[in-house]
């Protein structure tokens, strides 16, 4: 499961580990219309169950965090300083798909499927992964801790998909990662944006109609450059400030609707508003410089929560 990278611009590779996680219920369980951040929750606190050595309460004080895996996925920690900006948080390197929107009740002996992607370095990590995850859902998850067994995870590919792991065999089968970026269509992207896409502009949210293509571009240009510089082998280094420039000579057609949803926090103990655009985007001009980022974002999303799968978008066929 090495990862491999070109500091390329124009053909870029990062290792994507993109994995369907296969389930049999066992104990009756309640989906919300949209259970990202539940299964996230129950995976972070999986993982740091089995992860964690000291039992710090936080992690920022804990003198391991430096190799921790919980720390690594979960909360990587941002460099010091750092020519763009200082940050106080960085990407982290995994990506849960749940299952399709819709509120509904799976029984025991019924099948639960989602998917989960790990990012670059953070590849290595997939057999805690795999263990946190079981031991999640072992535990319960949802409203009356809905419980289930893994039977099988699948490497999923563009053209094909394969079974890495069941808990009989006990072991992870060699799998290559690796993606490469095709070179650029022309001058035409279309979008079709499944899960709420939710951008900002000062921390107002932008709606089907204020929502720009600069915002949509430059969003993906930054998450690509940050994923790549911090959890892969070579960054990809754009100009931020030529690019900006360059999406003024991109138009778009939009038919897109706002898609309201809402989280319960159980940190801030509120809730939290998380609607955005969902629908079909189509990208005029000269894209061949957003490409990569555009390319990429198929399995890195964009907006706020990507990491539980909020703004995950499919580019069409023109």
């Amino acid at each position: 499961m090495n990862t491999h990278h070109t500091a390329d611009t124009s053909s870029p590779s990062l290792s994507l580990g993109c994995y369907r996680l296969d389930w049999r219920v066992t104990r009756a369980m309640r989906l919300p219309d949209y259970a990202g951040s539940m299964l996230r929750g129950a995976f972070g606190h999986a993982l740091r169950s089995i992860g964690c050595i000291t039992r710090e309460k936080n992690c920022a004080s804990c003198p391991l965090r430096q190799g921790c895996p919980y720390t690594m996925l979960f909360e990587p920690i941002p460099p010091e300083h750092h020519p763009l900006q200082d940050f106080s948080k960085i990407p982290v390197p995994y990506i849960i798909e749940p299952p399709e929107w819709g509120a509904r009740v799976l029984h025991p002996g019924d099948t639960l499927t989602f998917h989960f992607t790990l990012i670059g370095r953070a590849v290595e990590e997939l057999p805690i992964a795999i263990l946190a995850w079981r031991r999640a859902l072992a535990r319960g998850v949802g409203p009356g801790n809905g419980q289930a067994e893994l039977t099988g995870v699948w490497l999923e590919q563009s053209e094909s998909s394969s079974v890495i792991y069941t808990p009989e065999s006990g072991s992870i089968r060699k799998h290559d990662t690796q993606l490469t970026c095709p070179p650029p269509s022309g001058d035409k992207v279309c979008l079709r944006l499944v899960t709420p896409l939710r951008l900002q502009n000062n921390g107002v949210p932008l709606k089907a109609q204020t929502v720009t293509e600069r915002a949509l571009l430059m969003a993906l240009v930054r998450r690509f450059a940050l994923i790549s510089e911090f959890h892969g082998e070579a960054a990809w280094q754009p100009d931020f400030r030529h690019l900006g420039e360059l999406t003024g000579s991109v138009t778009g057609k939009r038919q897109l609707s706002w898609l309201d949803w809402q989280r319960y926090s159980s940190r801030q103990k509120q809730k939290m508003a998380l609607g955005g655009v969902t629908g079909r985007w189509d990208l005029h001009g000269e894209l061949a410089v957003f490409w990569p980022a555009l390319w990429f974002g198929q399995w890195l999303h964009a907006g706020k929560n990507a990491s539980f799968g909020l703004g995950r978008y499919e580019i069409l066929a023109a």
